[in-house]
């Protein structure tokens, strides 16, 4: 399932997934649109971009990892946006969003987030209010910015984070997701 409110991107994304021998993809412009498809028909992938209306990309995948009227919360959600900011990256992993991508999408960049969801899928958990695919897969402490008890030297005089606004390269968000990864 591909969502998008950009037709190009949608056709794009669409051919992408077809040279993958994607037989089936259903389409569509928002995510209110694909949430009320997906409980009646639940795709085994979920390619989605995050600004959308009425609803937007990071909104469906929380309603997918946990309303009740999921019939699969466990589906691997790519998030391919233009959104390259370590918050909204962070933001999107804490909602439960499997893989990202930054637009323009690179098919490269594509293939290889649909290859470690199938080849390397994580275990999911539920801690909390969160569920989704474990993100505490380092093999050593914690490092950077996805710290506990990180150093407040990292913050502003009002204690927010100083680096929560700078843009990461999509080698950098896969490291972030797949830390023991080599990208």
């Amino acid at each position: 399932m591909i969502v998008d409110d950009q037709s190009f991107a949608t056709n794009m994304l669409r051919q992408m997934v077809k040279v993958l021998g994607a037989m089936e993809v259903s389409v569509f412009s928002n995510g209110e649109e694909a949430w009320t498809f997906y409980k009646t028909s639940p795709a085994d992938l979920v390619i989605l971009d995050w600004q959308m209306s009425p609803m937007s990309g990071l909104k469906l995948t929380q309603l997918i990892r946990k309303s009740p009227e999921s019939p699969n919360t466990f589906v691997p959600i790519i998030m391919v946006t233009s959104y390259r900011e370590r918050e909204h990256v962070f933001r999107a992993r804490d909602a439960g969003v499997t893989e990202y991508v930054i637009k323009p999408v690179a098919p490269k960049s594509l293939f290889s987030r649909i290859e470690a969801v199938i080849e390397k899928p994580r275990r999911f958990v539920r801690v909390g209010e969160f569920f989704g695919p474990d993100r505490r897969r380092h093999s050593k402490e914690f490092a950077g910015d996805d710290r506990r008890g990180k150093d407040e030297a990292t913050k502003d005089t009002k204690g927010v984070d100083k680096d929560k606004h700078q843009d990461m390269g999509q080698d950098e968000i896969n490291r972030t997701y797949n830390p023991n990864e080599d990208n």
